[in-house]
C-alpha cells in the first residue's frame, strides 16, 4: 500500500475483539473475521497470509493442547484482539485452558527434515512458525487465563 492510499485511525475498525468456541470449525471461521477486519488496510497477499499463518498455528495449538484435557464451558470463549498500531499489527490471545508447559511457549527449534516422505514429521513446525514470523510474543498465565500478545511487523506503511 502506498503513503497515498493510507488510511486515517478514524477509518479503521480497530481494535477489534472476535470471541469463538474451542473448535477448529470455529478456528476457520474466526480467521475469515480476521480477513473481514483486516480489509480496509488493503494488505498485499504475503502480508495477509503471515497473519493467517501465524493466528492459525496459534488458535490451533490451543484447541489440540489447550483444551485437549477439558472440555469447554458453554461460556467459555477464545478471545483474538486485534490493534493496528504504528509498528505493525498486535494482537492479544486469550483461553481458559490449561496453562503451557513450565509457564511459557514452547521455543520453536527447526525440525529434522528428512528427505523421505514417509519420514516427515505431521507436527512440530508451529512454535518456530510462530517465533520467526512475529515479534514481541509474550505469554502469561494470569488466574485461570492464558495470555498471548504478538505483534506482526506489517502495515507499516499505514497512517496510525
Amino acid at each position: 500500500m502506498t503513503s497515498s492510499t493510507a488510511l486515517s485511525p478514524e477509518t479503521l475498525p480497530f481494535p477489534f475483539d472476535i470471541r469463538f468456541k474451542s473448535s477448529k470449525p470455529a478456528v476457520r471461521e474466526a480467521l475469515a473475521g480476521v480477513r473481514q477486519a483486516l480489509a480496509p488496510l488493503e494488505l498485499d497477499m504475503e502480508e495477509l497470509q503471515t497473519v493467517e499463518l501465524v493466528l492459525a498455528e496459534v488458535l490451533n495449538n490451543i484447541v489440540e493442547h489447550a483444551y485437549a484435557e477439558q472440555e469447554p464451558a458453554p461460556d467459555d470463549l477464545i478471545t483474538l484482539r486485534g490493534d493496528h498500531r504504528g509498528d505493525g499489527l498486535h494482537f492479544r490471545i486469550i483461553d481458559r485452558g490449561e496453562a503451557m508447559p513450565d509457564g511459557k511457549p514452547p521455543l520453536g527449534n527447526a525440525q529434522p527434515i528428512s528427505p523421505v516422505i514417509e519420514d516427515l514429521p505431521e507436527g512440530g513446525f508451529g512454535w518456530f512458525l510462530i517465533r520467526d514470523l512475529a515479534k514481541d510474543v509474550c505469554y502469561r498465565r494470569i488466574g485461570a487465563e492464558n495470555l498471548l500478545d504478538l505483534r506482526l511487523a506489517i502495515a507499516l506503511n499505514l497512517q496510525g
